[in-house]
């Protein structure tokens, strides 16, 4: 009777705590487009670099004067929340939405001026802005629009987790009130699930 016993309850611990395991949910199902771009290196990035990869996205440019600075510096705390956690098989991806005036050396010197690590984050440039407007409307559900009276362009200001199937699961608030935890824990399960 007690073997019974031993056995029903080990078996009902297993199957509750196998019922306690998180898995991650997705949000948006969001193809994103192919792309071709360059980034702070001069060399050459694509949709297919990024394929199998777990990467955020957002969309920035080097003479914003609002929203790009702090959405920047809440990337780089990002980057060392995920390395805090041993987590070092995420890409980082920044679209300028000013690509004209972003050449890769301009890229290169605002990523150096927030002193982030630049082994896994990529500022691309090197698309036209007709370009860089398509892909934040069609693949991640986002505005870029220039203002024609300034050399400011309006964006959105979210952080896009993209899986390794080139699929947007979800976003986040990248300007204020960053759910590093939430994105830290999704990113782990995300490539938990893999």
């Amino acid at each position: 009777m007690r073997k019974v016993l031993f056995l029903t309850l080990l078996i009902s611990t297993v199957v509750f705590s196998a019922c306690g395991k998180k898995e991650f949910i997705a949000e948006t199902d969001w193809k994103v487009e192919d792309f071709s771009a360059i980034n702070q290196e001069n060399q050459k990035v694509d949709l297919a670099d990024l394929e199998g990869e777990v990467w955020i996205a957002d969309f920035i440019f080097t003479n914003c004067a609002t929203v790009c600075p702090p959405m920047t510096m809440n990337k780089a705390g990002l980057q060392q929340a995920l390395k805090d956690e041993n987590i070092n098989n995420v890409r980082l991806v920044s679209f300028s939405v000013d690509p004209e005036f972003d050449t890769p050396e301009v890229l290169k010197e605002y990523a150096t001026a927030f002193d982030v690590d630049q082994s896994n984050w990529d500022f691309l440039t090197g698309y036209n802005q007709e370009d860089v407007v398509e892909l934040a409307k069609s693949s991640f559900k986002a505005i870029v629009q220039p203002d024609p009276n300034s050399n400011q362009v309006t964006h959105g200001t979210s952080f896009y987790l993209v899986n390794p199937d080139g699929i947007v699961v979800k976003n986040y608030s990248g300007f204020s009130d960053v759910p590093y935890e939430e994105i830290v824990e999704d990113v782990k399960l995300l490539i938990t699930k893999e």
